[in-house]
């Protein structure tokens, strides 16, 4: 199987390898010492020993590309949803290495997070520590009998599929328990800086090039005008940063989160970094939605992707006025002695969105100050606890919103660092109108014309009132709440309207 993945990693990356200019700027990328220079970080792979006449890589490449356009992985039957969903955009997939030096880890990198688990655990089969540490079983057996020779691990059992079951000696406790003192991990193995960089890359923003169909797509559940989408559509192509302002209300934050379904749906990210011996947690649970590939009809045992490797949707980060600075950098667990990526390196390859702006417990300038150059040069410099210096790819767009005019936060210097300021209008008649049928639809209440037209003259016209788009809903809410109350059936109508008017601009 090793020759048939090489094919396969080869043609893979022929088939899908897309240039771009503003990817070069990631090709010199490095984690060291200012002083120290730096190392290409360029993926490189050994030459496959090509066989055009093999029949099986011939059949397993023809599946991967009908998969990747849609089709089905066999002629005779109907593509599933997820034989349709496995590489539908996806121009990169970590595929499993052979050994630890392509992985750039040492033995005992391995080895330590090994013991470290058999002491929590207690006792393990080869390939339950295989498992948690995502190394594949056959590099993992070699470790654990090198172990076994240094009297760190003794056989307790045996285990299914010519395994064992090992358990730590009391050397192995010893060497354990000083390795848990400096780091409590023994998760997933480490995915080198290189091959992050190089999947973040292959993944960029720059590749998607959003159409206007996708976008409508994206934005298929809110009603937006054609001339908002016009709007949207090259700040969201381009792929750097925006402002979206306008009066509260009118779905700002709504449409924020829903910019990163117009590019590719899913993304590949490590579940952890390594970087000179130091460890940086990327997957996070809390901001990442994990995506797994279907096993269906076998293909993902075919082709062994890297466990270190989780699928995500690509990620849309969403931060208000608790965001500080302290978010915006590599922050160090004393408890754990593992590194947490900061907020921005997370939302690579998607979208990081600035809710509320202006509102943060960080200063506006400071906060822009930040990331003038990574919003020029598509880079970010970040401090280890070591002290060493690490750039990393800084490939997401950033969206700010906020309802205050974008001149009164930031200079006019700051202001053009972000090249798209896109106001959020309130609601024409017609579409306020729409808005109230598409809520009565979700909320399961008849519409009524009659009283649209009664709340639109009494309520908004005559009060000077001006349309939101959040008016439609809170006010069907409140009127659904009031007929509960009242024990009759959720229905439109002028009383219902003026206590539901009554109750929701009282202060306001």
């Amino acid at each position: 199987m090793g020759n048939l993945e090489d094919s396969l990693l080869a043609k893979m990356a022929r088939m899908r390898s897309v240039p771009h200019g503003d990817e070069n700027v990631w090709d010199e990328l490095e984690a060291s010492p200012p002083q120290q220079s730096s190392t290409s970080t360029t993926a490189t792979v050994q030459p496959p020993n090509e066989q055009s006449d093999d029949d099986k890589l011939s059949s397993l490449l023809s599946r991967i590309e009908r998969l990747s356009d849609g089709g089905p992985a066999n002629a005779d039957s109907p593509p599933s949803s997820d034989e349709r969903n496995l590489f539908p955009t996806e121009s990169f997939v970590p595929l499993q290495k052979r050994s630890l030096e392509e992985m750039e880890l040492t033995p005992s990198e391995v080895e330590e997070l090994a013991l470290k688990y058999l002491l929590s655990r207690g006792d393990a089969s080869g390939r339950d520590i295989s498992e948690q540490v995502r190394i594949p079983f056959a590099i993992m057996e070699v470790l654990l009998h090198r172990a076994k020779e240094d009297q760190l691990v003794v056989y307790r059992g045996s285990a299914p599929m010519n395994d064992y079951v090992y358990q730590l000696t009391d050397l192995g406790r010893d060497r354990s328990k000083r390795l848990i003192e400096h780091c409590t991990y023994f998760g997933s193995a480490p995915v080198s800086l290189k091959d992050y960089v190089e999947s973040v890359k292959a993944q960029s923003l720059v590749h998607q090039n959003p159409h206007p169909k996708d976008l409508a797509l994206a934005f298929n559940d809110l009603l937006i005008s054609p001339g908002m989408l016009r709007r949207l559509g090259p700040a969201i192509n381009s792929g750097r940063g925006m402002f979206l302002f306008g009066e509260p209300g009118n779905g700002k934050t709504s449409i924020a989160k829903r910019v990163t379904r117009a590019f590719g749906h899913h993304i590949w990210i490590p579940r952890m970094i390594g970087v000179d011996g130091e460890t940086i947690r990327l997957f996070d649970p809390m901001n990442h939605e994990e995506a797994p590939l279907s096993k269906r009809d076998g293909l993902i045992d075919e082709i062994k992707v890297d466990e270190r490797w989780v699928r995500i949707r690509r990620p849309t980060i969403v931060v208000g006025g608790e965001l500080t600075m302290h978010q915006l950098e590599v922050t160090f667990n004393k408890t754990t002695g593992i590194s947490e990526a900061p907020l921005q390196m997370k939302s690579n390859c998607g979208s990081l969105v600035i809710d509320d702006f202006g509102r943060q417990r960080v200063a506006v300038d400071e906060l822009l100050n930040r990331w003038i150059v990574p919003l020029e040069e598509r880079i970010d410099f970040l401090n280890l606890p070591s002290g060493k210096k690490l750039q990393v790819p800084f490939d997401q767009l950033i969206v700010f919103s906020t309802n205050l005019e974008p001149r009164e936060l930031v200079d006019e210097a700051l202001l053009r660092r972000i090249p798209y300021k896109i106001e959020v209008v309130d609601p024409t008649a017609d579409e306020f109108r729409q808005l109230f049928r598409t809520m009565c639809t979700e909320l399961k209440i008849e519409y009524n014309e009659e009283c649209i037209t009664y709340l639109i003259e009494e309520h908004y016209q005559k009060a000077q009132r001006p349309f939101r788009c959040c008016h439609p809903r809170d006010l069907l809410m409140q009127i659904r709440n009031y007929c509960r109350y009242e024990q009759k059936t959720a229905e439109l109508s002028p009383e219902s309207f003026d206590f539901a008017i009554e109750n929701y601009f009282a202060v306001m």
